[in-house]
């Protein structure tokens, strides 16, 4: 019979899946990488299979046949219905005594946090936020898009330089360097070109996100249409960052604030100090912080929190990760 960790910890995003089986000692016995985990596009069971690829070999490296607790960090686990759906899900596979998951954020605030405590803005593809007590208690927003009054995120501001780049060339807006950038990343020679390429696929829709570090590019030249495009963002991830804070009862105590995804942890300057400033001036006593340490990480202390693991376990999980 095959030995029981303490906790088997997920983190599954657009484009790959993270997991590890970690002992109630806090060593990690074993971890592995997958596919992407995305339901709304392969179905809830496909989307699970992947899990299941990477979940399997990790408890076969780690001569695990199943754990106390699971803690599954998810992308498009956006609604409490939705995290509850895809837990029934994840528990009829029999991978641990009792299934929990969360949105995929929660994971990036806990890595970056020493307690459960604190609030995480992540910029990847969208944007999203969310924050938590020791006591429980959460914040956190639907993070579906403009339909839930979303902006910023890689692709938002992809096509906003898009649209902004469009008016530029045809003379409905102002003159901006975007409209020259933008297409000579492609080696196109006018955003005309771009948008008939777009349009009909000859550049393919996933290559939009390339664009994004262009616009910071751009910006860096000293562009006024793209410069206000990065403030803007900055003003966005602080939005987020204060309302989150301010539910949580946690704007007057010193409080992390997490900052994580591919765009944020670029640490483009202007973004960077952006952010800085305006939480200075709407929330001074929060601390900014860029998260540079794998999520998963932060789904094996939420499921050893769960356990109510010492200090001194939790940091050997930490040192795993981060060492």
């Amino acid at each position: 019979m095959g030995l029981t960790a303490s906790v088997l910890a997920v983190d599954a995003g657009n484009s790959k899946t993270d997991v590890a089986v970690v002992a109630a000692d806090g060593t990690v016995l074993a971890t592995a990488r997958g596919g992407g985990f995305r339901p709304p596009v392969v179905g809830v069971e496909a989307a699970v299979d992947k899990v299941a690829e990477a979940v399997g070999r990790a408890f076969a490296a780690s001569g695990v046949e199943s754990v106390e607790h699971v803690l599954a960090c998810l992308a498009n686990a956006d609604f409490p219905v939705e995290e509850e759906q895809l837990a029934a899900a994840l528990h009829a596979r029999a991978w641990g005594a009792s299934t929990e998951v969360r949105n995929d954020t929660f994971a990036v605030l806990r890595a970056g946090a020493t307690e459960p405590r604190g609030v995480a803005v992540v910029c990847g593809a969208g944007i999203n936020c969310v924050g938590m007590r020791p006591d429980g208690r959460t914040a956190r927003f639907p993070a579906l898009g403009r339909i839930s009054g979303d902006w910023g995120g890689g692709w938002g501001l992809a096509e906003e330089a898009l649209w902004h780049a469009s008016r530029a060339e045809d003379g409905r807006g102002p003159a901006t360097a975007l409209a020259h950038t933008l297409p000579a990343h492609f080696g196109l020679p006018s955003m005309y070109a771009l948008v008939e390429a777009l349009h009909l696929e000859h550049v393919g829709p996933a290559r939009r996100h390339e664009l994004t570090p262009v616009l910071f590019a751009t910006a860096v030249s000293g562009d006024a249409v793209a410069r206000d495009l990065v403030d803007r963002l900055a003003d966005e991830v602080v939005t987020m960052a204060t309302v989150a804070l301010t539910r949580l009862d946690l704007l007057e105590e010193e409080t992390p604030v997490l900052l994580g995804g591919g765009v944020l942890a670029a640490r483009h300057p202007q973004l960077d100090d952006g952010v800085r400033e305006l939480l200075a001036a709407r929330a001074p006593k929060a601390v900014p912080q860029v998260v540079t340490a794998s999520p998963v990480l932060g789904a094996a202390l939420l499921g050893l929190d769960r356990a109510g693991a010492s200090v001194e376990v939790q940091a050997r999980v930490r040192a795993h990760f981060e060492g």
